[in-house]
């Protein structure tokens, strides 16, 4: 019996049309609406645990706002450069807010200070709420002056209906027992389910085989996966 390891991480960026909405019907539109190029000039902070969803919803804002045109980056807070600066209607997407190190500081106040004055976009995300942040207060300030949302969780029904989402988005046949058998037996986190059909829909291509679930038994490794924000 053949066994293959997922790479468990989205080959493209997700796009809304694989998300349902749930209790996050509004932070939709107001993604939607930072995405548009007649929408800058604004911040939003979205927050949730790790497996929320927060990353590729930034992402998906990030692919819109390209749609449209627009200049837009995703990054790392970890990895935002000291000298980096928002360019005129710029959409900037920074995840893991709570991880931004001290020396980036700075350079995220400057970027807050920038917004208005170049019509830009910065959609930021954490783990915490704003007055949980381990920022400092002024940054803390920025961010809790923003819209601020929660990232709510979907129910069992809501899951099922993004991943076929998401797999209608790829042109991949999905069954029901495949799906039921992700929730009953595999990591419930929404972006690690996300991956996972990702990762089929791309090892049942090479392959040349339907995704069932005697495949999906057949290529997981069973373990600890980590999740994807």
């Amino acid at each position: 019996m053949r066994q293959l390891t997922l790479d468990i991480r989205p080959p493209a960026p997700p796009s809304f049309g694989s998300f349902v909405p749930g209790e996050n019907a509004q932070l939709l539109v107001s993604l939607h609406e930072a995405a548009a190029a007649g929408g800058p000039g604004q911040s939003i902070y979205l927050y949730g645990p790790e497996g929320s969803g927060r990353s590729q919803l930034l992402q998906a804002t990030v692919a819109a706002a390209q749609e449209q045109e627009r200049q837009a980056l995703y990054l790392s807070a970890t990895s935002l450069p000291a000298d980096f600066a928002l360019q005129p209607g710029m959409l900037l997407a920074l995840d893991d807010l709570d991880a931004l190190p001290a020396e980036a500081g700075d350079t995220l106040f400057r970027a807050f200070l920038a917004v208005p004055r170049v019509d830009a976009t910065l959609v930021l995300a954490g783990q915490e709420p704003p007055v949980r942040l381990g920022l400092r207060p002024d940054l803390r300030t920025r961010v809790g002056a923003s819209q601020v949302f929660e990232v709510k969780p979907l129910s069992d029904e809501e899951k099922v209906e993004t991943l076929h989402r998401r797999a209608a988005l790829l042109g991949m046949p999905l069954g029901d027992e495949v799906v039921q058998y992700l929730l009953r037996h595999e990591n419930r986190e929404l972006s690690y389910l996300l991956s996972v059909v990702d990762a089929l829909d791309a090892l049942s291509l090479e392959l040349k085989r339907p995704v069932t679930v005697p495949l999906l038994r057949e290529i997981l490794i069973w373990g600890p996966k980590e999740p994807v924000a």
